[in-house]
């Protein structure tokens, strides 16, 4: 599946997923998550972790779903190491747990003339004040809020 084809808003960037690992954020790959291969002139396609492959084959009398159990063209295997997890807006929201307050979306604009911004806010460990995150995309507000939260829990 290419970037291309899924919504921008949907999909957390590979640089801010490379941030979130490099803060210590780990992954059990696990049916549903998306992926990347870094670095293997792939970064572009977006993988999606399966138990069962389904294609749609084109016959003149019309469109078929097959479900496969391998595809012919597969990828020998790689370690999950070496694949980069781009989590959705909900795992990211998961995984910041009983910090997060809220999410709104603000159309006030900024100085680059945006006008929709995702605000998180979250509540960090030993902080008395809410902090909020914001950001292009409401996933992105979600990656920054678990990036202040990562940063938290290895100081």
């Amino acid at each position: 599946m290419s970037l291309r084809a899924l919504d921008s808003a949907e999909l957390l960037p590979v640089a801010t997923a490379r941030r979130l690992r490099e803060a210590g954020l780990g992954w059990r790959p696990t049916a549903g998550d998306r992926f990347v291969l870094p670095d293997r002139g792939m970064d572009d396609d977006v993988f999606v972790v399966s138990d069962m492959v389904a294609d749609v084959h084109d016959f003149p009398s019309g469109a078929v779903i097959g479900f496969n159990g391998t595809v012919e063209w597969a990828l020998d295997s790689v370690g999950s190491e070496q694949a980069l997890w781009l989590p959705l807006e909900e795992q990211l929201r998961r995984l910041l747990g009983g910090t997060f307050r809220r999410l709104d979306r603000d159309a006030s604009g900024d100085a680059s003339g945006d006008t929709t911004r995702w605000v998180v806010t979250v509540s960090l460990p030993g902080e008395t004040e809410q902090r909020d995150v914001a950001a292009a995309t409401a996933v992105e507000a979600y990656a920054e809020a678990l990036l202040l939260l990562l940063g938290r829990v290895t100081d």
